[in-house]
Formats: C-alpha cells, structure tokens, sequence
C-alpha cells in the first residue's frame, strides 16, 4: 500500500474523531465558541506545514485578494454550519449531506469556470444524491435545522473548492493557509463574545483535542496528496462514513436502519465510480501523451505535449 494512503486514512481517520469529540459538546457550548477554540488549537500543528520557500509574513501580498477573502469567509461559514449540524442531528446524517458537496462542485464548474461534463459525471451525482435522500428521507420523517446546515455546508465548501481552483496557481500557500484561519478565530470572537461561558478544565482539554486533531489531520493529508496521486488519495475520505456510523453507535448510541445504510453505501459507491473514472482518464491521457512525446515528430518541449479531449 503506498504510503500517501496509508497518510490519507490516518488524515480522514482523525478528522472524523475531532468531529466526534465536536458533537460531545452539544449545547453546552455556542458554535461560535466551539469554533473559535477548535480554530485557535488547530493552529498549532497547522504551523508546521509552511511551505518551503514561504514567509508568514507574506500571507497578506494577495495577486486576487478579493477572491481569496471570499474564499475565506465561505471556509468560516462552512465550518460553522457544520458545527451546527454535529451537535444536533446524527453523525452518518451529517456526513451524508455534506458528501453532496461533489454535486454542488460539478454544478459551479459547468456554470462559473465552463467545463464540461458527461453523462456518466451527472448518473454517478444523481446516485449519490439518491443516496442521501435514502438516509435522510425528507417528507417521510421531520428534517431539523442541523439538517439544512448540513446541506448549506456542503454548498458553502463547494464555493470555497471552486474559488481555490481559481487562486490556487496565483497565490502564495501561506496566504491560503493563514487568512482562511485568521477570518474563523476572528469571526467565532465576535459572535462568542455576548454569550461567552468559561468552559471547564475538561471542555478545554476536549477543544484542545479537537483542534490538534483537525491540524494534525491537515498536515497528514498534505502529506498524502504529496506521496500518492489525488486518484488514490480521494476515495479514502469515503472512510468517514465509516468512522461516522461506528463513533456514532458507540458514543452517541446512534444507530442507522437498514435504509439509511443503503443510502450510505449508495453514497460511498457513486464517490468511488468518480474517483476512479477520473483516475483512469488521467491515466489514459498521460499514456496517450507520452506515446507522442516518444513519436519522432512529437514536440521537443513536454509542456507542448496535449492529450485527447476528454
């Protein structure tokens, strides 16, 4: 197995037990106050990760600086929103909804950036989100309001992935990793601030907990993408849903019926099939671009070298 998946189910694995020792919070906490924390502890791991090369003190020297704070402030707002949906609704629910954000990703690609996508592209998103209808049942059963933050979470993380798609060649990693952190912690302060409860010795060791987990879990999965290639690496988030039905089951005595995890494994299974179409596609259009590389009449200049339309 190669190293970078075994980072990304280590990355994906914490993830889910920061987003765990989250939902134990409950309403004994704001969201603002949870975040705030989660946010400041995270930082802590998070400081090892500075690319080579970069200076923190470069973070703010923005080519795009309009698109990288609305970049910003989409990350603060999802965070938040699933914050809300942790701590009131099941674990699998959540993480079901929040898997749509692939659907929303492909609908803001067609619309803002113009590409184009098949017929197999559309059948696998219409499979998962008839996946997550199977979980969540909506008309048969009452939805609450952590299930709307659920689904404004996964449409909130796709403007955040689409606009980095867009700033990513141009801006510095620093300036993508500092601001997106300074706008939570800042944000979370002034919303925590009116209700503001001193939280235990115990809460703070679980915010802090939390927090390393979710750094940490950045790191690793930087690590991951650097060691395995994005086709190998992308399939392991799917392990959440794992991690989600068993830590709900055993912390939170959430168990899902047998339709739910259809809907699960209908999620987990239209995921995949992406993935691995476009692990394949990019492997084709390498092999064919190598072939004409090596052609006698091929282009000297391998950054010439295209491959098929796809």
């Amino acid at each position: 197995m190669p190293v970078g998946v075994i980072y990304a189910i280590v990355a994906y694995s914490v993830y889910s037990c920061g987003d765990a020792v989250i939902k134990g919070f409950g309403q004994d906490l704001s969201v603002f106050e949870i975040g705030f924390f989660v946010a400041l502890f995270g930082l802590i791991p998070a400081a090892f990760a500075k690319p080579k090369g970069e200076r923190w003190r470069d973070s703010f020297q923005l080519g795009k600086p309009l698109l990288v704070h609305l970049r910003s402030f989409t990350g603060v707002s999802s965070a938040m929103l699933v914050t809300v949906s942790f701590t009131t609704i099941p674990f699998a629910e959540t993480y079901s909804l929040v898997f749509l954000m692939p659907l929303f990703i492909t609908v803001m690609s067609v619309l803002i950036l113009r590409e184009r996508v098949d017929a197999i592209r559309w059948a696998m998103l219409a499979l998962g989100f008839l996946g997550v209808m199977l979980v969540v049942r909506p008309g048969f059963r009452e939805l609450e309001f952590g299930h709307l933050t659920a689904l404004l979470c996964a449409v909130f993380g796709a403007s955040t992935t689409t606009i980095l798609r867009v700033i990513a060649p141009t801006e510095k990693r620093v300036s993508l990793i500092v601001l997106p952190a300074l706008y939570i912690i800042v944000i979370n302060a002034v919303l925590m601030a009116p209700g503001f409860v001193m939280p235990t010795a115990r809460q703070f060791g679980l915010l802090a907990a939390s927090g390393s987990m979710v750094g940490m879990g950045h790191i690793l999965l930087i690590a991951a993408t650097r060691n395995a290639p994005a086709s190998q690496v992308a399939p392991i988030q799917y392990v959440q849903i794992v991690w989600a039905i068993g830590l709900g089951a055993f912390f939170y005595s959430e168990y899902p019926d047998l339709l739910a995890y259809i809907g699960l494994g209908v999620v987990v299974l239209s995921g995949l099939v992406n993935v691995f179409i476009d692990g394949a596609r990019t492997r084709i259009a390498g092999r064919f671009a190598e072939y004409r590389a090596r052609r006698p009449s091929s282009p000297t200049d391998i950054t010439e070298v295209q491959g098929p339309e796809i």
